[in-house]
């Protein structure tokens, strides 16, 4: 019964701030103030909605075009990496799995100097395709290592016996391996869509006004002068729904991949 109650004040405290974000973005400007967030609208509306809309939705379009194919080509490169660092083991792949965990802890702001220039060194600066670039590189390291860890609870008799079979390495991968991947896939999938989605830094120094992405386009709508309450509530939550959409449909996967190789390897 505590655990119960407790479980209940803990996600009434979550659920605070959705309130106020989802009732003040209903309001008209007139009673969207901080003296007035709690209160429901006098007067329900869906204004905000509709300008909050039209200021996002070339960044919702760029977001979707940055975050769908970064996360696939992620989840494709990584899990190919796991498959040969578990599976097909070679002279100094314990040396090259580390080198790759290095990267998961370089810090953005160490390398934007450097990134900007590759970027206008080969022509992709200021443009998304630039933008999937560089967090796809960048997401190497944690979805090998996600991978790797989900491939080693595969067991080894699976893989000799394809190979007595005469299946090669990519014939393995895609017969034996690939089919029981789905958990690993969203998680890796929630992770990096969730982090391209989201992305700021990488956004503002790498692309132009034409190719911002959402979150740069919702950070101008909430640093104007004025300061329209209900348009910053709907805008916040129109560029949360794509992230809460992936955790419903994937969320399930999640936690078995993440434990998948907590205890092996």
């Amino acid at each position: 019964m505590l655990r119960r109650g407790l479980l209940i004040v803990f996600a009434v405290v979550f659920l605070i701030p959705i309130y106020v974000l989802l009732v003040t973005s209903f309001k008209p400007l007139t009673e969207a103030n901080p003296s007035q967030a709690w209160n429901l609208p006098q007067v329900w509306t869906l204004e905000a909605w509709r300008v909050a809309w039209e200021k996002l939705a070339p960044g919702i379009w760029n977001s979707v075009l940055l975050a769908v194919p970064g996360s696939l080509l992620s989840c494709v490169l990584g899990s190919m990496n796991g498959y040969v660092l578990s599976k097909w083991r070679f002279p100094g792949a314990d040396v090259l799995f580390t080198l790759f965990l290095f990267g998961m802890f370089i810090p953005y702001q160490g390398v934007m100097i450097p990134l900007v220039q590759l970027m206008v060194n080969i022509g992709l600066y200021g443009d998304i395709s630039g933008l999937v670039l560089a967090h796809v590189v960048y997401g190497i390291p944690i979805c090998t290592l996600i991978f790797r860890n989900y491939y080693v609870t595969i067991p080894d008799e699976l893989i000799e016996a394809s190979r007595v079979d005469g299946a090669g390495m990519l014939r393995t991968y895609w017969s034996v391996v690939l089919p029981v991947s789905a958990p690993a896939f969203a998680v890796v999938i929630i992770w990096q869509f969730t982090s391209l989605w989201n992305d700021f830094l990488f956004a503002v120094f790498l692309t132009g006004p034409t190719s911002w992405p959402t979150t740069v386009m919702l950070n101008n709508i909430a640093g104007a002068q004025a300061t329209p309450y209900s348009q910053q509530m709907a805008a916040a939550l129109l560029a949360s729904i794509p992230t809460m959409l992936i955790y419903l449909l994937l969320g399930r996967f999640f936690m078995r991949g993440l434990m998948a190789g907590a205890l092996k390897g």
